[in-house]
């Protein structure tokens, strides 16, 4: 496989690297996942990083252009409306 081929994330072949984990994190993941399962287990881990890694330099870029979101109001839409007190 060339490095001048580019691929959308979780896309392409699949590539062996060496990896170093603290022991207590492979054993939580042998846990989790069994022993074969690791790979993909810390593919997706690993998307998902890559994905919040986006959304963070996307949320830094915004507050750039149009300044810091107000937390209350950020909160807010993240959990939905309040719920009403109960009459």
């Amino acid at each position: 496989m060339g490095d001048d081929t580019d691929f959308l994330l979780g896309e392409g072949p699949s590539s062996g690297i060496s990896v170093t984990l603290t022991a207590g994190t492979v054993q939580a993941i042998r846990e989790r996942v069994g022993k074969h399962g690791v790979s993909a287990y810390l593919e997706r881990a690993a998307q998902r990083q890559i994905e919040r890694d986006n959304l963070d330099e996307l949320i830094a870029d915004f507050d750039k252009v149009h300044g810091q979101a107000d937390p209350e109001a950020v909160a807010a839409k993240l959990t939905g409306p309040a719920p009403e007190a109960a009459a």
